[in-house]
């Protein structure tokens, strides 16, 4: 019996659909079921062929327990070692490198001092930064957010340098982003699954939350095709089996604005019965996949293309 695992937070809704879909779908050696943790010893192999994991960005302690696991063999679902070293601020320069539009985007250092250090600690860091040229460079309005985490939370839209000082002294000791304004047309949200199967939703990031899959946007088929490429090129490089793009149409031309999504909202209130449904359906699609391919004691993790040409010495773009 080869078991598929998930494992989850708060969320119930996607877990719970995911976990009886699998299930219905009467594959013989093949059973899903939520993760069971009772002890993690080091070199200990779980008792799951593939797990997906939803949760681990923010408990370290299931970060750790996933990569134990994938070194005994578990396929897991997103590579827990190349999430624990991504971030956003790489996802967009390895974007400029592939050819996929992205706003003009800037890292700034920290308002105030990290934990255990001072200012000794920055001594090649040029002080005052480049504003002037930092800001011709991204314009504004723009927007400020982390350059690592997810969702909609410390993000901030700038109207002025003014603006930018004061809201920057709110953020403490988070690295951010500043990031020029891409003024949309349409607006998508793309799942990608197993670096394969894409999903592109209509989407209105300026509506309330529960309102944002509520949109009109008609693409082209000539749009569709050209996002979908876009999509599966950056998740075919950074490696995600389970993501999402968002795509921001300007002049028609698709923008990337965020995609280090590797556990995406799935909760059937916000996305809708429709993209639920393709999402569950999908997700235990690629999970019986991966749990039919997994071998025992092998590496079973998907790498993306960007560390697997690093590895074996090859040019690193296209």
């Amino acid at each position: 019996m080869k078991k598929i695992g998930i494992l989850f937070g708060q969320e119930r809704s996607f877990p719970e659909a995911f976990i009886a879909k699998v299930n219905s779908l009467g594959i013989k050696g093949i059973q899903a079921e939520a993760v069971s943790i009772s002890k993690v010893a080091q070199g200990e192999a779980t008792d799951y062929a593939v797990i997906i994991d939803r949760i681990s960005q923010d408990v370290p302690f299931y970060r750790a327990y996933l990569k134990n696991a994938a070194l005994c063999g578990t396929a897991v679902i997103n590579n827990p070692f190349w999430w624990s070293a991504d971030e956003k601020f790489f996802n967009n320069c390895l974007a400029t490198k592939i050819g996929v539009p992205v706003p003009k985007t800037v890292i700034l250092p920290s308002y105030e001092l990290p934990a255990d250090t001072s200012e000794k600690s920055f001594s090649n860091l040029s002080y005052p930064l480049d504003w002037e040229s930092i800001f011709s460079y991204t314009g504004f309005p723009a927007y400020m957010k982390p350059f690592a985490g997810g969702g909609w939370k410390n993000v901030y839209k700038l109207e002025s340098m003014e603006d930018f000082f004061a809201k920057h002294a709110e953020t403490e000791q988070l690295v951010m982003l500043l990031q020029e304004e891409i003024v949309f047309d349409e607006y998508y949200r793309c799942y990608c699954i197993g670096g394969k199967y894409v999903r592109i939703m209509p989407y209105e990031p300026r509506n309330p939350h529960h309102l944002r899959y509520v949109a009109d946007f008609a693409p082209s088929a000539e749009r569709l095709k050209l996002m979908e490429d876009i999509v599966l090129r950056i998740n075919k490089y950074l490696g995600y089996d389970f993501n999402t793009v968002e795509l921001a149409i300007r002049d028609g031309v698709p923008y990337a604005i965020d995609f280090c999504n590797p556990a995406p909202d799935a909760d059937i209130k916000s996305v809708g019965e429709e993209n639920f449904a393709w999402v569950v359906d999908t997700a235990a699609k690629y999970a019986v996949e991966k749990a039919q391919a997994q071998v025992p004691n092998e590496d079973n993790l998907t790498w993306g293309e960007y560390v697997r040409r690093g590895a074996t010495g090859k040019a690193l773009y296209p």
